[in-house]
């Protein structure tokens, strides 16, 4: 049989003649060897029927899966894939971001690798990459010790230098549960019955003689792992339930390059120096205290005030921007939230109901039927619409004991919750205004950079989600158009949409680089109809509203978490708890100290005056310590004068300046709200 040739689009606008079989490594050397040397792995997009030059030519069990797998969809593939349909295709290089990816799954299997060759009783669990490097679960009966993870490490670098090549080979899948099953993998048992489909080709990867489940794509050989460790190791339970083995989980991180490795660690170095919980300690801004419980956050007096200014901030600026500010209980009965389908698709995050006199109640994980209830209690007319009810509402969550983390990830916490309730022509302008809202919190508090990302649902698992294709195919439209008509640019996620609705999620980069999940908007056409909403139409009939759930600080909790580590504690002048501290340089200036005070005060500002009897140069390094953006410190000179001389945050000293004009300058720049001093 003759083989026939393909087309493959290549990004230049240039498309290659090439018999099918042919392998992106294969293109890319015929380009430029450094160019095949450069890459890592090729990206296949489909070729639309009016552009495809020639059918697919038969093949191999092997080349018909590839065929099958990516024939409708982009994705990264190996570079020795054979190329048996038309196809654009893109050579990923290290520069790519998904590259790094790769390289780390990659590192995941070399981590494996090694794992066996020193402890081959272990079992494997998986072995994804993540967004700081990767990780493998293990089960052994023997714990690893500090000591076998240097070993770990070492033998990683003899698989590195053997340079393996990774291979992608098939195993019809009895043939390949029966030997995990003989071989007691329980673990590999699972994911093979979960993933794949009975009477199927199962795919594994090759490196030398290790062999793993796994569907890629990697590196071309082991000797690409350039930079890679072994970070931590923790423990994991089987499917993450108590009742199952618990695991051993390695963590490790790699990169293309040992400068980049360096990079990162250093990276690394300065998120521990702004860790939140360690700086919320520090700063006296805030506690988690064990015989309350886990998760549970008391705000000291300092936090209280950060905490102040960010609400103050939220509710005027809904006010200004139509909101009405409402409040719900934090309990309702169990019968509301089977009503908004919480019980039955959130029940697992929410706590255990308590019983009363008169029914079961539940702590309320969510404000929305609570704003609900609010807008059915009197009827409405589409002249009454938009109506947006904003709510910074105390809201409760069952979050598992080895989730929680600081104020990032906590029990207990304030959602800025807000719920637009209009018609379904108003869907757009409403998410629209949302994500310019989203956008002035971010940058009014400091963040110029941001991620979309919109959540989709997957359609084929319908008991994850209620509605109607119809529904959320509208919903999904609707939030695609609002992105792209803004000229937003934003990543599509299937499969992580809320039960009700479609959201776009909102992540704000910090200084360091790290995105932080905050911000959310979301489309929801089924709470309205669980719950029969209505308002009267200018035809005069009945009909159903639409709603707009979103968030922005997402919690205030986590947003101050985040606040706290974007700034390593040290604040903007107007959201700093101690604006300005006052050092008078002996007692006898303390008159002088009351009338600096009483000015600043009636400024509006937040002063701590330090009398202590203490030496001048340890009451300015305790104020220091606790990054207060101005301290004044004033003697006879500038009693005498009417003067103070300014140590500014970072800068020093300023030197000496009428208390009048500090006041106008200061003024002027927390009504401005800069993050400079």
């Amino acid at each position: 049989m003759s083989t026939q040739n393909i087309a493959v689009h290549l990004p230049d606008g240039s498309i290659r003649e090439v018999p099918a079989g042919t392998t992106p490594f294969d293109i890319a050397n015929s380009i430029s060897p450094r160019l095949a040397a450069a890459s890592v792995v090729a990206r296949l997009s489909p070729v639309t029927s009016s552009t495809a030059a020639s059918a697919s030519a038969p093949g191999d069990s092997e080349a018909a899966m590839y065929t099958a797998e990516d024939a409708s969809t982009t994705r990264l593939v190996d570079l020795s894939t054979p190329l048996n349909a038309d196809t654009k295709l893109e050579l990923v290089k290290e520069n790519d971001p998904e590259a790094l990816k790769v390289v780390r799954h990659s590192a995941a299997h070399v981590l494996a690798t090694a794992v066996l060759e020193l402890f081959p009783e272990t079992k494997l669990g998986h072995g994804p990459a993540t967004d700081a490097g990767f990780f493998y679960d293990f089960y052994r009966d023997k714990p690893f010790t500090p000591d076998d993870l240097a070993a770990i490490e070492k033998k990683m670098a003899e698989v590195v230098a053997r340079d393996e090549k990774f291979v992608r080979e098939y195993e019809p899948r009895e043939q390949a549960l029966a030997e995990f099953e003989k071989d007691g993998d329980f673990m590999k048992t699972h994911f093979v019955t979960k993933f794949t489909e009975p009477g199927s080709q199962v795919s594994f990867y090759r490196n030398g003689k290790f062999v793993d489940f796994c569907r890629g794509p990697h590196v071309p050989s082991t000797g690409r792992v350039k930079a890679v460790k072994v970070t931590t190791l923790a423990g994991a339970y089987w499917l993450g339930d108590e009742k199952n083995p618990q695991l051993q989980r390695v963590y490790g991180t790699a990169f293309f390059s040992q400068k980049e490795m360096d990079a990162h660690f250093a990276r690394l170095e300065e998120a521990a120096k702004r860790d939140h919980r360690v700086l919320g300690k520090q700063l006296d801004l805030f506690s988690i205290q064990e015989l309350a419980g886990p998760g549970l956050v008391f705000w000291h007096p300092k936090g209280g005030i950060v905490r102040k200014v960010m609400e103050d901030w939220m509710r005027e600026e809904c006010l200004r921007r139509g909101y009405q500010m409402v409040f719900t209980p934090h309990v309702m009965r169990r019968e509301l939230w089977k009503v908004s389908g919480h019980e039955g698709y959130y029940s697992g995050n929410m706590y255990t109901p308590m019983e009363l006199d008169d029914a079961e109640y539940r702590l309320k994980p969510m404000n929305c039927p609570g704003h609900i209830l609010i807008y059915k209690n009197s009827p409405k007319s589409y002249r009454d619409l938009p109506q947006r009810y904003a709510e910074l509402g105390n809201v409760y969550r069952y979050e598992r004991s080895g989730t929680m983390h600081g104020l990032l990830r906590v029990r207990g916490f304030t959602q800025d919750d807000a719920h637009i309730f209009c018609m379904p022509s108003q869907i757009e302008s409403e998410v629209e205004a949302c994500i310019d809202f989203a956008k002035a919190v971010l940058e009014t508090f400091g963040f110029n950079e941001f991620r979309v990302e919109l959540s989709t649902w997957d359609p084929n698992d319908r008991k994850s989600y209620t509605g109607s294709d119809e529904n959320w195919n509208l919903a999904i439209g609707s939030l695609d158009r609002v992105l792209k008509a803004k000229g937003i640019p934003f990543k599509t996620i299937p499969g992580e949409a809320a039960f009700y609705g479609p959201k776009i999620d909102i992540k704000l980069v910090d200084v360091l680089g790290r995105l932080w999940q905050l911000s959310t908007v979301q489309f929801d056409f089924t709470l309205p109809a669980r719950f029969e909403l209505e308002y009267v139409g200018e035809d005069g009939e009945r009909h159903q509203p639409v709603m707009v759930h979103r968030a922005l600080f997402g919690s205030v909790e986590r947003f101050f978490g985040v606040l706290i580590e974007h700034y390593a504690g040290a604040f903007p002048l107007w959201l700093s708890p101690v604006q300005i501290g006052l050092v008078p340089i002996s007692e006898r200036h303390a008159g002088y100290a009351a009338k600096v005070e009483a000015e600043l005060k009636a400024a509006g500002f937040r002063v701590e005056t330090d009398i202590r009897n203490e030496k001048m140069n340890s009451k300015i390094r305790d104020l220091a310590n606790q990054k207060v953006p101005y301290i004044l410190v004033f003697g006879d000179k500038e009693e005498g004068a009417g003067t103070v001389s300014v140590r500014t945050r970072g800068k020093g000293d300023q030197g000496s300046i009428p208390l009048a004009d500090f006041i106008a300058k200061a003024k002027a720049l927390k009504e401005s709200k800069s993050t400079d001093l």
